[in-house]
């Protein structure tokens, strides 16, 4: 049998590391990864940008995405009562065979609406975490193994965000493609970066995220005057000598080949390099540019894409080929007030999304940027009051210039309130595409070779189709 470099790399460290998953938490692995990493500069070609927005919660797209004739409609109405969404609806006009043409978007989203009928966006219906294809019997007679924790904010955001419910300490699906591809970026800054915090989906086993703020690289006090504070703390507690000896100070703690043990030498090697990065990217961004669409104010989705959108622009000067993006918006948690809630929620978003996708056509690199939501799950096509219930399967949006727009990707489920086909028996839509095709298929325009693939994503072969075609 013939095993390629990359099998037998993977197959011999596996064995030295005693077994361990190859995508273990533990950095105990990192070796393996970094040997796996095969993907260069000029096996990549050119830029590309992933940017995916996470909406915390649980998005109600039953909502978002809402039939506007047919059984469908009637269906929607009798499942959603007083919820339903039927006035001031945005019409989905698709491209020939890019499916239903009886659907429209929540009255908060014009904006979207206007890309996906100018082909920049699509829909990929019903996608959820899967460990294989199930049915509702299957489901209900417990024949086919579901992901664990169904209906849990922790493990189902978790699960959307490593494609792994079969292992609770997998890293991220995006923190796994930067450990394959961040070879072919020139420069220090990581390949993963973060407008919202920590998150699962960018943990990577080589490639560790870098943090920032919406308003920039956050200031660091080792870089402060004499007149400021170090420090945390009173500028009153500290004078300008103080200060003087607090940073020499520094520096020598951190200063190469000085440190005696292990713990001390990994503090001083993180923060010399989380220096170098600030430094980089501090003196590179410059002042933002003046936006053709402006970003919209109060909206702090809007805030963190405009700053995706100014570090997409220094690029160039960052030396990098590749990104992974993180950003994120809550509130979707619906139980209650939903069609406030909603209005408020998903106008934020669609205005965010058209202004951040107008600066890629502004920079030159709309075809180079694909951004996708992302979400805890789809919530219950039951009603709960004046809210819904945690659900499964839900609807996303894909936008860029790459993408395959003005279609609809996999299949709108049911909508049937009674012997719906698509429910659990409880409300809950079962997915009918995994994380792990909507995920592989980002992944391979981004760059990932068929061998990456099936490191990344273990599980997709037990999925009919490995990539959905929304990015060609």
């Amino acid at each position: 049998m013939h095993v390629n470099r990359r099998q037998f790399l993977r197959k011999s460290i596996g064995a030295a590391l005693g077994g361990a998953s190859l995508y273990s938490a533990f950095g105990s692995l990192r070796l393996m990864a970094a040997t796996l990493n095969t993907q260069t500069a000029a096996a990549l070609g050119g830029y590309k940008a992933l940017v995916c927005v996470f909406l915390f919660g649980g998005n109600d797209s039953f909502n978002s995405i809402v039939p506007t004739s047919g059984p469908a409609l009637t269906d929607y109405l009798a499942a959603r009562g007083a919820l339903a969404q039927t006035a001031g609806l945005h019409a989905l006009t698709p491209q020939a065979g890019g499916g239903p043409g009886n659907y429209a978007l929540h009255p908060g989203m014009p904006e979207l609406a206007s890309l996906f009928n100018a082909g920049k966006a699509a829909v990929v219906a019903n996608v959820g975490s899967l460990l294989y294809p199930i049915t509702a019997a299957q489901y209900q007679a417990g024949s086919v193994a579901s992901p664990p924790q169904l209906f849990s904010h922790q493990d189902q955001a978790m699960q959307w965000q490593t494609s792994r419910p079969d292992d609770a300490n997998a890293l991220g699906w995006g923190g796994r493609i930067a450990d394959l591809l961040h070879a072919g970026n020139s420069g220090q800054v990581p390949m993963s970066i973060t407008l919202s915090g920590n998150n699962s989906f960018e943990r990577g086993a080589v490639v560790t995220p870098y943090g920032m703020d919406p308003n920039g690289v956050g200031r660091m006090s080792y870089h402060d005057d004499g007149d400021e504070c170090w420090i945390a703390g009173s500028c009153s507690d500290y004078g300008a000598e103080t200060q003087a000896l607090n940073r020499a100070a520094y520096e020598a703690l951190i200063a190469p080949g000085t440190q005696t043990n292990a713990l001390e030498r990994a503090f001083a090697s993180a923060n010399a390099r989380s220096i170098d990065i600030y430094n980089q990217i501090d003196s590179a961004l410059g002042d933002p540019p003046l936006w053709s669409t402006p970003f919209p104010a109060d909206n702090d989705l809007a805030a963190q894409l405009q700053m995706v959108a100014r570090l997409i622009g220094i690029r160039n000067a960052l030396g990098m080929s590749r990104q992974i993006y993180f950003v994120s918006t809550g509130n979707y948690d619906t139980h209650t007030d939903q069609l406030a809630n909603q209005e408020w929620n998903l106008s934020q978003l669609s205005q965010a999304l058209k202004a951040f996708h107008d600066a890629t056509v502004q920079l030159g690199v709309d075809n180079d940027v694909t951004t996708f939501t992302a979400s805890d799950f789809g919530r219950s096509l039951a009603v709960n009051a004046s809210g819904t219930d945690h659900g499964w399967g839900g609807h996303h949006f894909v936008l860029g210039g790459a993408v395959q727009g003005g279609r609809f990707y996999g299949a709108m489920p049911s909508l049937k309130a009674d012997n719906n086909p698509d429910d659990t028996g409880w409300g809950q839509i079962i997915p009918t595409t995994a994380v792990d095709q909507y995920a592989a298929t980002l992944a391979r325009w981004l760059g990932v070779d068929a061998g990456g693939i099936g490191d990344i994503f273990p599980n997709l072969g037990r999925f009919a189709s490995s990539d959905l075609g929304f990015m060609g």
